[in-house]
């Protein structure tokens, strides 16, 4: 189709990802003409605004794992040639083939040193450009000196630094510090991918009605206000409008929250307002644009996860705070070491000094951390918790406050239970019910629909059902009486009878019954609630839903602190204040609408059949289709307390073996072969320690 267009040069498709990438001549053809091929085979197509930074990211990190990959690789094969130096005794290997050994390794050391770490290098040149000192400076002035000396050592053997060479050290610790660094891009390329994916809700292409009643395609970015829409049955509403005629029926849960269907009614005030990423779950409708592109409620929403995502506090780092000064320390006393040994003894000079370096390398340090959050992750992953970013387990650890949203959260999405409340305590109850699935047969609204699937009896026979749009349905049974299911107002009830129905049932104008459908509570609701007091957590609800609803699940799983009617802003605001006061707090939500507020939170935790906009906010997914999840969240809040604990012992004692053993390096009364295996031993007790919380 699209080759088959003038002007069209080259076609390139993918259907596992509905990508397709075209390079055509603008002077032949333009995107229109494009979109116009494909229409008549039931696609359309969309410009991919995020294509170029996609391709930069994937740039980027294609070029760090390659940079990781060989430091990796090299310093394993350098270990391999070093290993002979260190097992064997003086004299044991003879000096030419030490020499072939050296220089093997010095070979190996050059990419790591020329292609591997170049960022570094780039990195500490910036900051001396600057004159700002960073975290790269004394690594890259420690790989330089070790390079250096050791390239003399392995072509001058008998010179001022000796014979001895430490190619493996700083090969292996520009592996581990390039892994690290690696780890850290998929968290920044993840946030990047997190704002570009609010643009997937809306439609590719929007229905414009002509003045002369012809129905177009066009791109959302050629949208006008004024211009007249239809939206399809299903699809998303592509931008802010009114409601021209009729009404329709909109699932605004991607950004209000709100779990039903919200009716939509032309002409009458707020009531017709249509926002753009709300689904038409009705007819098709017709549609007058207020607003588009940028200046959407959809975008504002967007604009407000960016917002959020910038203000987010910083992870607590406690590896990260003392590494920095940690290994300037290490450099400032390998050099000390060094200088006095060279008035001392100048052949051990070098020697001690590496092996201060190799002995205090923050291997252990950098893995005290992440091997307890790795072994916790493990651990999580068998309740069915999904964590996202590990780094989030230390502030779950140390949360405060537990916010829960109510829809698909405390609730289970689409399993409505639909309660009747008798208005008339001498009308049947089994009576009712068959009246109103018999009403309820003939229409696809959303309530009908709930009523009838709730009604347990077969209904009876009506005769002349007519439905009113946007008020309910008519009928007349066998006995000639008027049967009417439907709003408030058309059933001839006052507004306040009850504010919580969806429907009313009424006979010869007499109201008989009301029905309120609600969703039911997950099982495990209230227990985790109590649960996550227990453990010394505040809990507050915020719904998008209305208050009465809000109010009722909050009775009922015990939280005492509801707000409904929460807009997004609301939210942000809510958890944004909490933060101010010094509150950690924990997120737990559902939907595009809790975006924001799920990007603001210190831990931010969906349910995995959320929407996809929550589930890239998310640090912990929990698995909604298990009965416990909410437990699991529970179990997440033990682990992680647990895992901070483990994290301590290890920052501990990787600071204690370093205090052990700087001082006999300083006294050169530790080989740098006894430094490294000083240094993998303590890095193993570290990991090892970190496994014990892989049984849960």
């Amino acid at each position: 189709m699209l080759s088959a267009v003038p002007g069209v040069l080259d076609v390139r498709a993918s259907a596992a990802a509905a990508r397709v990438s075209v390079r055509w001549d603008p002077a032949r053809t333009d995107p229109a003409r494009l979109c116009a091929a494909v229409r008549p085979a039931g696609y359309g197509l969309t410009p991919d605004e995020g294509a170029s930074a996609r391709e930069l990211r994937r740039a980027e990190a294609r070029g760090a794992l390659w940079r990781t990959f060989v430091a990796a690789l090299c310093s394993m094969q350098v270990m391999m040639l070093a290993a002979p130096s260190y097992t064997t005794q003086p004299g044991e290997l003879e000096r030419h083939f030490a020499q072939i050994l050296n220089w093997g390794q010095w070979v190996l050391a050059l990419p790591v040193l020329l292609f591997s770490a170049r960022p570094l290098f780039s990195a500490a040149g910036s900051s001396l450009q600057v004159r700002r000192m960073s975290m790269e400076v004394p690594v890259v002035l420690g790989l330089l000196v070790t390079f250096v000396a050791s390239t003399v050592a392995t072509f001058q053997p008998d010179g001022w630094f000796g014979h001895e060479v430490y190619f493996d050290s700083m090969t292996m610790f520009v592996a581990l510090l390039l892994g690290a660094r690696w780890l850290e891009m998929r968290v920044r390329h993840r946030a990047a991918e997190q704002l570009e994916a609010g643009r997937d809700v809306l439609p590719g292409r929007a229905w414009r009605v002509r003045a002369d009643g012809v129905v177009e395609a066009v791109m959302l970015a050629a949208l006008n206000v004024g211009d007249t829409l239809q939206v399809p049955m299903g699809e998303a509403v592509p931008a802010d409008g009114e409601l021209l005629s009729g009404e329709a029926w909109l699932d605004e849960s991607l950004l209000s929250g709100e779990s039903r269907p919200v009716a939509k009614r032309a002409g009458i005030g707020a009531s017709q307002q249509l926002w753009a990423g709300s689904i038409n779950r009705g007819a098709p409708v017709l549609m007058k644009v207020t607003a588009h592109a940028g200046d959407t409620r959809l975008a504002a929403i967007a604009n407000l996860v960016a917002e959020a995502q910038t203000q987010r506090p910083d992870s607590y780092r406690l590896a990260d705070r003392w590494a920095g000064p940690f290994i300037v320390g290490v450099l400032v006393a390998a050099t000390a070491a060094g200088l006095v040994w060279w008035h001392i003894e100048p052949a051990r000079a070098l020697s001690v000094a590496v092996a201060v370096l190799i002995v205090t390398c923050p291997c252990a340090l950098s893995l005290a951390v992440p091997a307890a959050q790795l072994a916790a992750v493990q651990a999580l992953a068998r309740r069915g918790v999904v964590v996202r970013r590990p780094g989030a387990l230390e502030h779950l650890a140390a949360a405060t406050r537990v916010v829960f949203d109510k829809t698909g959260t405390l609730t289970r999405s689409g399993h409505e239970r639909v309660r009747l409340h008798l208005l008339d305590s001498q009308a049947s109850e089994p009576d009712l019910w068959a009246h109103a699935a018999a009403l309820a047969s003939a229409s696809t609204h959303p309530v009908s629909r709930a009523i009838l699937a709730a009604a347990s009896l077969a209904p009876v026979v009506l005769e002349h059902i007519a439905e009113s749009s946007g008020e309910g349905l008519e009928g007349v049974d066998a006995a000639g009486r008027r049967w009417r299911l439907g709003s408030a107002h058309f059933v001839g009830v006052s507004a306040d009878a009850d504010a919580e129905a969806r429907a009313w049932l009424s006979r010869d104008g007499v109201a008989l019954a009301a029905f309120l459908i609600e969703e039911p509570l997950r099982p495990d609701a209230a227990q985790a609630v109590t649960d996550l007091r227990t453990l010394g957590l505040s809990v507050q609800l915020l719904s998008g839903d209305q208050p009465g609803r809000a109010g009722r699940t909050g009775l009922a799983v015990g939280i005492a602190a509801v707000e409904g009617g929460a807009s997004p802003e609301r939210k942000l605001a809510v958890v944004a204040e909490a933060q101010a006061q010094g509150e950690v707090v924990v997120m737990v939500g559902d939907g595009f609408n809790d975006s924001p507020v799920l990007a603001r939170a210190d831990v931010a935790v969906v349910m995995n059949h959320g929407a996809m906009a929550s589930c890239r906010e998310a640090d912990l997914l929990l698995d909604g289709h298990r009965a416990d999840a909410l437990l699991s969240l529970v179990a997440a809040r033990t682990l992680s307390i647990r895992a901070h604990r483990v994290a301590r012992q290890n920052l501990a004692w990787a600071l204690v073996y370093n205090a052990a053993c700087i001082p006999l390096a300083l006294a050169g009364w530790l080989p740098p072969w006894a430094a490294g295996l000083g240094m993998a031993t303590s890095s193993l007790l570290v990991v090892l320690n970190g496994a014990r919380l892989t049984r849960g």
